[in-house]
């Protein structure tokens, strides 16, 4: 990726390319307002709980409000984007999400690692250190991305595939099993879903031990995911796997028509 390049590209060993659109400076810096004032809030809140404490140890209450206000601030984050996959309030308001750097599934101590750096960033006002490391670094990364493996990206909805002739008339076993698919649909995430619909489309494009060893990869990713019963399985390939994940990802049911991806 170049300087002047605002997607970060990635390319799998088999072959497989998607890009990931990079939010900028202005965009981060509208959802760290959004967010800042979701923790001012928060911190309100707690002063009013502590006022009663305040009346007969006022030094006290203060100090330990301000410690509790830095706690907040690191657990609201951390917490905000394990459970919303990437995103706060703050970035789903203006449509950003955090993840991989590399296009994997985002790891709590990734999370963790960027919310920590946060206070570093931060300095000494203003966010100006992260705000110079966001403008210098191509990747658009403050200084918690970069330690965390991370980037902040734009969420965008993907367009509907024309799933029809690639799903169509073909027995799906795990959609068989709906609350095994529901917790699939919640497991996968957008980017890999997205690359899995990608190789199944470019399919006869690859070399034969390519094919076999993507498939196998990303099948295997998939059963770990979410363990199906032997007999729902047992009979797929690889490739018929992921193309079954495929589409519980991108349908509700095999009557309802095809639908994008969930945005969180």
């Amino acid at each position: 990726m170049t300087p002047r390049d605002n997607t970060l590209a990635i390319r799998t060993p088999e072959g497989i390319e998607f890009s990931l659109p990079l939010a900028g400076p202005f965009s981060r810096m509208g959802a760290l307002a959004v967010d800042l004032a979701v923790i001012a809030t928060l911190g309100s809140v707690l002063g009013m709980l502590l006022s009663p404490f305040a009346a007969f140890a006022e030094d006290t209450a203060q100090a330990l409000t301000v410690v509790l206000y830095f706690a907040i601030s690191l657990v609201y984050g951390a917490l905000a984007e394990w459970l919303w996959r990437g995103q706060t309030v703050g970035k789903r308001l203006f449509g950003l999400r955090v993840v991989d750097a590399r296009g994997l599934r985002l790891e709590p101590s990734q999370v963790v690692v960027r919310n920590l750096m946060r206070f570093v960033d931060a300095l000494p006002a203003l966010y100006l250190v992260g705000g110079a490391a966001c403008v210098l670094n191509r990747h658009r990364q403050r200084l918690g991305d970069v330690a965390a493996g991370t980037v902040v990206v734009r969420s965008r909805k993907a367009a509907q595939p024309a799933l029809d002739q690639l799903l169509e008339g073909k027995f799906n076993s795990l959609a068989e099993h709906r609350h095994l698919a529901a917790r699939l649909r919640q497991r996968v995430t957008p980017q890999v879903a997205a690359v899995a619909l990608e190789a199944l489309l470019r399919r006869e494009t690859l070399e034969p031990a390519s094919r076999l060893a993507l498939f196998a990869e990303l099948a295997g990713h998939f059963r770990e995911l979410v363990p199906y019963p032997p007999e729902a399985v047992e009979q797929l390939s690889d490739e018929q796997y992921v193309r079954n994940v495929v589409e519980v990802c991108y349908r509700t049911s095999r009557e309802e028509c095809p639908m994008s991806l969930r945005a969180n």
